[in-house]
């Protein structure tokens, strides 16, 4: 993948996101003001909130363009890895608004329960609501499908916003059919209900922003690929320590150890790195900013044998998922090597226990252990 390539993805994703935020714009404009005349007329206060929560939605849509926008700048002296996180930024106030939308419906539903008012509906508001439901349905689905194509966070958040939109118009449509059949009115009650489940919503599309701004567990199938990659190349032994950077969507960047044999000179192992850093970067997207080498022993029995004997040592913990770069030099009695470490031990903890066991086997040896985290 060339940087060309990336850049045309990048314009072609900001063009995307901006042209279903419009449509979402326009769509919710229209439906707010119907029903906005329909509530006023009818005296009910679902039909009013349900139009409010539109005029939220068209709001929402306005602050993911600007996020796509702002994403999209070039990187520059003072962010040199581009504004990309902006974009979290803008799923975030999305999130927001559906949770501070849910609330204030919950708390004008609530009001109409302490005082209610009875609601005039008409053949004419139940066309337009029904209209409204359909429309909502087809544009919630559509914004989520772009939203999740084009990896935009603020689009599926304002998809999933409109569908709840379809729900809350349904029951409105439901409760007004109730009390033109029965003249029982539960529009109050069903608004609470309604409210309760945006509120969800809106916690849930927070949640998963923030722990896109704190940084995630990188997907498993893209860092397997990523090793894969590496590994093709025959004198890499292994890839470890495989920790991903990201600054927005579909900017990612990573760093890795690759494992090589000790007979490798500087150049040959530079040359390396730059042929893994231009394939990876061509295959995934993803920049390599740091290769790091572990180096292996090729020649020495006697380490092979203690390598073998360490790692079944280390690896008859639980806790302890994986030994790598192990090098020992049997000649200057050194031995080193990083140990991946499950998040139910504390660090210190295990690097203790492990230093004793194998400073037991061999006390001759000067140790240096790494821990490494389960990334």
């Amino acid at each position: 993948m060339s940087e060309n390539s990336i850049a045309e993805l990048s314009a072609a994703r900001e063009k995307a996101i901006v042209r279903t935020s419009f449509i979402g714009i326009i769509t919710n404009v229209f439906l707010a003001s119907f029903k906005a005349v329909i509530g006023i007329i009818s005296n009910s206060i679902a039909v009013t909130l349900d139009a409010v929560n539109n005029l939220s939605d068209a709001l929402s849509s306005v602050i993911t363009i600007i996020g796509a926008k702002l994403g999209a700048k070039e990187p520059n002296k003072k962010h040199p890895l581009g504004y990309g996180r902006i974009e979290y930024l803008s799923s975030m106030m999305v999130a927001a608004i559906v949770l501070y939308a849910g609330i204030t419906s919950a708390v004008e539903s609530v009001k109409k329960i302490i005082t209610p008012e009875e609601p005039d509906h008409n053949a004419v508001s139940l066309v337009i609501i029904s209209v409204a439901i359909v429309v909502k349905i087809i544009l919630g689905q559509y914004v989520k499908a772009q939203g999740k194509k084009h990896n935009s966070g603020a689009l599926v958040a304002s998809g999933s916003d409109a569908l709840f939109d379809a729900i809350l118009s349904a029951s409105v449509l439901a409760s007004a059919i109730i009390f033109l059949t029965l003249d029982v009115s539960l529009e109050a009650y069903v608004g609470v209900l309604i409210s309760l489940f945006i509120i969800r919503a809106g916690i849930e599309m927070m949640s998963e922003t923030v722990n896109d701004i704190l940084g995630q567990r990188a997907d498993r199938e893209e860092t397997e690929r990523i090793k894969s990659l590496i590994c093709e190349e025959p004198e890499v032994r292994g890839a470890y320590d495989l920790i991903m950077f990201n600054y927005g969507p579909n900017k990612n960047y990573a760093s890795v150890h690759v494992e090589l044999p000790d007979t490798m000179t500087i150049d040959e192992a530079d040359k390396l790195t730059r042929r893994l850093q231009a394939r990876v970067y061509r295959e995934t997207g993803v920049i390599l900013t740091g290769v790091g080498v572990y180096s292996f022993n090729t020649t020495d029995e006697e380490a092979a044998a203690v390598r073998n004997t360490v790692q079944e040592t280390v690896l008859a913990h639980e806790w302890a998922l994986q030994l790598h770069g192990f090098y020992a030099d049997t000649e200057n009695k050194t031995m080193r090597f990083d140990v991946v470490l499950s998040f139910d031990i504390e660090r210190a903890e295990a690097i203790g226990i492990l230093t004793k066991e194998v400073q037991a086997l061999y006390p001759d040896y000067a140790l240096q252990i790494i821990p490494d985290i389960d990334a």
